[in-house]
């Protein structure tokens, strides 16, 4: 299945009468077979360090530097809400326990609506919204973050409209804003699988218009895995696990968020919500997606507000051999080893404008073949890309290293994103099936904002598109 590692880098370039403000971002597309533990034996592989969950009031809970707490148990009873605050990298939020796991309340990775020109926040694994624009200032609305965060609405020269922002994409394609000036969706990007493990991306901003200011949109919905050694079980409709895209007015709807769950048993007839962020002017997010892993699914019955949901027996709680994608610097620049990767937080890199273009951008991987190309593209506040190839990896396919060449803007906010495609028994040495026939590649065209195209090949040729 195709999966998306998604990491981010901000980089500045400053000069005294100019400030040029750079944000790299870092996917891997690749593809995973599935792999079963042993018949009826999923074992989450919690440690039980953490203890047994049972807590007797609602409460938020700190999403620890892993991301991931290991529970021996897990209760959660009727009128319980548990939140969350996101950790300092925005992991997603990971639930082992050994034994069993029961769920009557509510657990809750909602993004939130902006805060007028202000974009929301996503959920704990989900990414934030666009800034609306500001009269006077920079009108057009900022894209949302994330993988497929939306574009930002572009007012007419005149500024006599505004457009609504454009909605986070995930699995499906984000909406496009209302009106001639509306921003572009974001792009479609994720696996059913769920592996790794990717939360909503956040809406475009809404342009400004005259003297006003333009919404923020809205932030992606969180992403959350639980995984037990024994049975995951929902005691009725009441439970609930939220995971909605921010919603607004007149920027981007934040997309949908991810939920995984995955034990030997899994029973209930929960409400299992990953659905985008709505709007008016400003486009709905694409919804989320829903995962649910068993040797026993036939006591479960979801509530669902999007049909996005599908089934399979126990993968692994993780990737193995995770292939992983680094910006390491800018026109010899260091990249910091925990970059915040946001258009909203303070620059992880500050590169001088006095540095001539183009600029070389270096690039190091881990677990990819010797020999690949990478794709690195740049995108600009006005939605425009340039794309070019990296030099091909070199070392080993433990440790490897590529370069780039990238035109930086004079001015303004830019985006870089790297992306590379795997070959599947290159890369894992596990095939899988499809409808019967033998898949050992992955085909994708896929661009930061735009629309992401996947089909597999199987060994006889056949072509098997996933559905738009």
């Amino acid at each position: 299945m195709m999966n998306i590692l998604y990491k981010g880098l901000v980089a500045k370039i400053q000069s005294t009468n100019i400030t040029r403000t750079l944000i790299l971002t870092v996917f891997i597309i690749c593809m995973q077979s599935t792999q079963v533990f042993g018949q009826n034996n999923f074992n989450s592989g919690s440690t039980g360090a953490d203890g047994a969950f049972n807590p007797i009031q609602s409460l938020t809970l700190q999403v620890p530097s892993s991301g991931i707490f290991n529970f021996t148990t897990v209760n959660v009873p009727s009128g319980v809400v548990i939140n969350f605050t996101a950790n300092a990298t925005n992991t997603p939020v990971t639930i082992l326990a050994s034994g069993n796991v029961t769920i009557s309340g509510i657990i809750v990775l909602d993004g939130s609506g902006p805060n007028q020109i202000l974009g929301g926040k996503g959920g704990p694994g989900g990414f934030r919204g666009g800034n609306g624009g500001a009269f006077m200032d920079i009108p057009i609305g900022m894209p949302g973050d994330g993988p497929g965060g939306g574009n930002g609405g572009v007012g007419a020269a005149d500024l006599s409209s505004a457009g609504g922002g454009g909605g986070g994409g995930h699995l499906r394609q984000g909406n496009t804003g209302l009106g001639t000036n509306g921003g572009v969706g974001g792009a479609r990007y994720g696996t059913r699988t769920l592996l790794p493990l990717v939360g909503g991306s956040g809406g475009g901003g809404q342009s400004a218009s005259n003297n006003s200011i333009g919404e923020g949109g809205g932030g992606g919905g969180g992403a959350i895995l639980i995984a037990s050694s024994g049975t995951i079980t929902f005691t009725s409709s009441d439970a609930q696990i939220l995971a909605r895209g921010g919603g607004i007015n007149f920027g981007g709807g934040g997309s949908g968020g991810a939920i995984r769950l995955v034990a030997n048993t899994i029973t209930g007839n929960p409400r299992l919500y990953a659905n985008g962020g709505g709007g008016w002017a400003g486009a709905g997010g694409s919804p989320g997606y829903i995962r649910a892993e068993a040797y026993d699914l036939n006591g479960l019955n979801p509530l669902l507000d999007v049909p996005f949901i599908s089934y399979g027996l126990p993968n692994p709680v993780t990737l193995p051999n995770l292939p992983i994608l680094n910006i390491l610097s800018i026109g010899g620049v260091a990249a910091p080893a925990t970059p915040k990767g946001s258009f909203y937080q303070q620059p992880d890199i500050v590169v001088p404008t006095s540095m001539s273009n183009p600029v070389t951008v270096n690039l190091q991987a881990s677990n990819l073949p010797v020999g690949t190309v990478l794709q690195v593209t740049l995108t600009k506040e006005s939605g425009e890309r340039t794309t070019v190839n990296s030099t091909a990896l070199a070392g080993t396919q433990a440790s490897s290293t590529a370069t780039a060449s990238v035109l930086l803007p004079t001015s303004g906010v830019a985006v870089i994103s790297a992306s590379v495609t795997l070959n599947l028994l290159i890369a894992y040495d596990k095939p899988i099936h499809i409808d019967g026939e033998r898949i050992d590649k992955m085909e994708i065209a896929a661009a930061f904002g735009g629309r992401s195209d996947v089909t597999y090949i199987s060994t006889t040729g056949k072509r098997l598109k996933l559905p738009q």
